[in-house]
């Protein structure tokens, strides 16, 4: 065996001789422009109170969201938990969280202790405990309703 990728053969490539149809197809009519959505998502005011969680275990926790945009049919927002400990059941997301400390526990999995830059995966149905210690505050991306 040789490591040295020129000594390879080249691979015998098979030509397409036979003439093609280009399909005729229409422009776009709605294209995504470039656009500063936040200017800092670590402090922007969120627009909707939410409920917390399904139940709420300890402590007297409140909830935002925003919805930044939506991407190949997937939504994009920010998502904030004060202080508090609820339950949930989830939504099929990815998540970055941005600010804040947690430990989400996860029935029949186990738990996660959550900071700045940690990034999870959570299947929709996954029935979660969230113990809030410092305001959380992640974005998120789900599959659109």
């Amino acid at each position: 065996m040789t490591s040295d990728p020129s000594a390879l053969p080249e691979p015998e490539l098979e030509r397409d001789t036979e003439p093609h149809a280009v399909a005729d197809t229409e422009p776009a009519t709605e294209r995504a422009t470039v656009a500063l959505l936040v200017g800092d998502v670590r402090t922007e005011p969120l627009d909707e109170q939410v409920p917390a969680g399904v139940e709420v275990l300890g402590g007297a926790p409140t909830a935002a969201v925003t919805t930044l945009a939506e991407v190949a049919g997937a939504e994009v927002g920010v998502w904030e938990m004060s202080p508090g400990t609820v339950t949930d059941v989830e939504a099929d997301e990815v998540f970055v969280v941005l600010s804040g400390r947690a430990a989400l526990a996860v029935e029949g999995g186990a738990t996660l202790e959550l900071g700045p830059g940690s990034v999870v995966r959570l299947p929709e149905g996954a029935r979660t405990v969230w113990t809030v210690t410092e305001t959380l505050r992640k974005i998120y991306v789900t599959p659109r309703a």
